[in-house]
């Protein structure tokens, strides 16, 4: 038997109260599934609001479920929710639109759910895409001139659809008037990011220790792609040298042994990582340390000094400046911020 789940708004629960209640506006959040949506994308957007909610004793997002009728909407799970409006209904304004979608699109969208997205554009409306609904927005030419995210492994059929779109490999993008993520959990992070503008920092915290999230992900940072799909048709020489600089972060080796371990020249090595990756050898590897010492920066409580030197840096000073020149700020700087 197929199991049907009803969209229904959370209770506010006075008693979980964490934040002061103050005076704010409300803002209204629709979410439109298609069939084959994804729960996990759907919840990771919505329960964060709901708790929002919850923990201020305010209605600060009052939030609708649409479908394209009145009959259930089959998810990826083969399990199927009961949106709580069609389509059609009128609703009043909005100040978010979210389109939950599979990835790929395996059908062409119905001529109304276009016509219906597109009336929304430029009536002060925030739209957005978790997973597929990125595809969706772009199929409407919702994305001309933005920058976009969706799962990794669209990037490259995306890219090729869609070249009017700004194609970026962040885990959430909120561009102006728009807002696109990679789908799963990337969506709570993007509406913790949300949270956190309207209500402040203090409760967007909040919101994810309710979740056990360690930390809130920021905007900036890349989807975790695996390595071979990164690098898609390129020989299995390059895919060696860039597992060999990912296996070598504290101890980096020089170009020339990359190439002496692969049994290949070192111009020959320099050549494929310009013909595949358009950068040199040198400064790929460095780009990685780096950003594994970003990540440890932010993920964890080591010394700024031990970070450096398990990244590859031989002092703090030359960890530091490299660190500034590529990301605008100092390993300081970015834990502090």
């Amino acid at each position: 038997m197929m199991a049907i789940f009803h969209a229904a708004q959370l209770p506010i629960m006075q008693s979980n109260l964490l934040v002061p209640p103050v005076s704010v506006s409300r803002r209204r959040v629709a979410f439109v599934l298609l069939p084959g949506f994804s729960l996990l994308a759907h919840a990771s957007a919505l329960e964060p609001l709901q708790m929002a909610n919850q923990l201020s004793g305010q209605m600060l997002y009052h939030t609708v479920t649409l479908s394209m009728d009145s009959q259930p909407v089959r998810s990826s799970a083969q399990l199927s929710l009961l949106a709580q409006h069609e389509l059609s209904t009128a609703l009043g304004p909005l100040d978010f639109l979210l389109v939950c979608a599979p990835t790929p699109l395996p059908y062409a969208l119905p001529a109304k759910l276009n016509e219906w997205l597109r009336g929304h554009q430029g009536r002060g409306v925030a739209l957005g895409g978790l997973a597929g609904g990125t595809e969706v927005l772009a199929r409407c030419g919702l994305l001309e001139g933005y920058r976009a995210t969706l799962p990794w492994q669209r990037f490259e059929a995306f890219a090729q659809a869609y070249p009017q779109v700004t194609l970026s490999q962040q885990l959430f993008e909120i561009d102006r008037d728009r807002l696109t993520c990679a789908g799963g959990t990337a969506g709570m992070d993007m509406m913790l990011t949300l949270i956190g503008q309207h209500h402040g920092a203090r409760l967007a915290e909040q919101v994810s220790e309710q979740f056990v999230c360690d930390r809130i992900r920021l905007a900036d940072e890349r989807q975790h792609v695996p390595l071979r799909s990164r690098l898609g048709h390129a020989p299995q020489s390059l895919v060696d040298a860039v597992t060999l600089m990912e296996a070598n972060i504290e101890e980096p080796l020089s170009t020339l042994e990359l190439a002496e371990h692969l049994g290949i020249s070192r111009r020959q090595l320099e050549r494929l990582f310009k013909k595949y990756l358009q950068a040199v050898p040198s400064r790929y590897y460095l780009d990685l340390r780096l950003q594994e010492a970003r990540k440890q920066l932010r993920e964890s409580d080591r010394a700024v000094g031990d970070i450096a030197f398990a990244t590859g840096f031989s002092s703090g000073a030359h960890f530091s400046t490299a660190y500034r020149h590529h990301f605008g700020m100092t390993p300081r700087e970015e834990r502090l911020g």
